[in-house]
């Protein structure tokens, strides 16, 4: 009965977002109640609620307070510079202006905000590719890779959803994974070096007047009101001093973006009605992340705290092969790439996820080695048609959609593959455990 119910409300929840029919975040609170009520779990439902809710707190106040930080930096100004630099750089040199394309791109998807991402890079890039012949095809497909890479940061979304469905530490997934990611981001470079010396083949190096290009005025942030570029060094240092303490595990990472976040309002900003102004500008990013945690926190605990995860566990041990067991992670992160392609990170992650890293524990796969294994995935699960903000990019780019996955899903994929390779040699994830 209980493997019957799990199954069917992953199986609901799943179709329901995927079809539209309900948000993630009405459908994270709503199907597992209806599911616990049918299942005769009357009594407890509170309990269960409220202990899911409580042991995702941590990870919903990360998320809200990293967004908020990352806001505020771009805001202020602290990514301009780098911006300008890049764009100063490449001039008329295909090579330049490709591998310029993915380093922007890769600093300026650092809030997790793909949107935000695209619209920056696009309008500071499109009229290069535009002047130079290149094809807009290589930008979007460069930007979208290095927001898949970096979309596995923390407060990028699966990160934080891996933790939360896992009950597990964001910074035990995010940490061990960034030597990885980083050759996931040499793959993007080379990808990058490799288009551009093929584009400076066919167009040449172009010598464009860059006179009237008035690079002083450009700017990442979409509040100029709010760039702070005195205060360039000090919210660089902060901010280096915060990754620094992360890496380091200094203290929690809700409680470093608190105190960072802090430190940054008071120096930036110290009017008050500057510090609302500057949070009311990002209060819908903030509430629509961080309210879906806390409404996965009632999704996970009804699913733990009915005994549905480990019915459907045991289901799973009857049907896969044992031999498939040890293997588990590495299984994990290759089917990452296809699940969340055809379904949204929400299906995945608070679906599928608990059921194999449940089915995984009974070899000796632990839980956060499932969560960074399943990570591995998200530079392909951005080219799904699920995504909204692809279709932005594509529009931005003037692009077809069809055309964009084709040139880029090949890359996607090996991106993909260097990243997990690199987690299997450094031991992020095991190929097999030995339990």
């Amino acid at each position: 009965m209980l493997t019957f119910l799990g199954f069917a409300m992953v199986i609901t929840f799943m179709y329901l977002i995927m079809t539209k029919r309900l948000s993630a975040l009405i459908a994270l609170i709503l199907v597992p109640i209806l599911f616990a009520l049918f299942g005769g779990f009357y009594s407890d439902i509170g309990p269960m609620m409220l202990q899911g809710i409580s042991k995702l707190a941590p990870t919903g106040v990360m998320l809200m307070f990293a967004i908020l930080y990352f806001a505020l930096m771009i805001d202020s100004g602290l990514f301009d510079p780098a911006v300008r630099k890049i764009l100063k750089l490449v001039k008329g040199d295909p090579l330049k202006v490709s591998v310029g394309t993915a380093v922007l791109a890769l600093v300026v998807s650092l809030d997790g905000d793909g949107a935000t991402t695209y619209m920056i890079c696009c309008a500071a890039m499109l009229p290069l590719y535009s002047r130079l012949g290149m094809s807009p095809r290589i930008m979007a497909g460069l930007i979208i890779l290095a927001g898949g890479v970096m979309n596995m940061t923390p407060w990028g979304g699966p990160t934080a959803r891996a933790a939360s469905a896992l009950h597990v530490d964001p910074s035990d997934i995010f940490v061990p994974m960034i030597p990885a990611m980083a050759f996931g981001v040499l793959a993007i470079l080379a990808i990058a070096y490799w288009y551009g010396l093929r584009e400076r083949a066919r167009l040449g190096e172009l010598h464009l007047p860059t006179d009237d290009i008035d690079h002083s005025e450009i700017s990442v942030s979409q509040f100029p009101e709010a760039r702070r570029p005195k205060l360039i060094w000090f919210n660089g240092a902060l901010t280096a001093a915060l990754m620094v303490a992360l890496i380091a595990g200094v203290l929690p990472l809700p409680v470093l973006f608190m105190i960072a976040f802090s430190i940054a309002m008071i120096v930036n900003y110290p009017c008050l009605q500057q510090q609302k102004d500057r949070i009311a500008a990002h209060a819908s990013s903030v509430l629509a992340v961080s309210g879906l945690i806390f409404a996965a926190g009632i999704f996970t605990g009804i699913l733990s705290g009915t005994g549905m995860v480990e019915a459907m566990s045991k289901s799973l041990l009857a049907v896969i092969p044992e031999a498939f067991g040890p293997y588990m992670a590495v299984i994990t992160a290759i089917v990452s790439m296809p699940f969340t392609f055809f379904m949204s990170n929400d299906a995945f992650y608070y679906g599928v996820l608990p059921v194999l890293a449940d089915f995984a524990s009974h070899y000796g796969v632990t839980p956060v080695e499932m969560a960074r294994a399943s990570i591995v995935g998200q530079p392909v699960h951005l080219l799904s048609p699920l995504v909204p903000s692809t279709y932005l990019l594509v529009a931005l780019a003037g692009i077809e959609f069809g055309d964009h996955q084709r040139f880029t899903l090949k890359w996607a994929v090996l991106v993909c593959l260097c990243i997990m390779l690199a987690a299997l040699v450094l031991g992020t994830f095991p190929l097999f455990s030995s339990l």
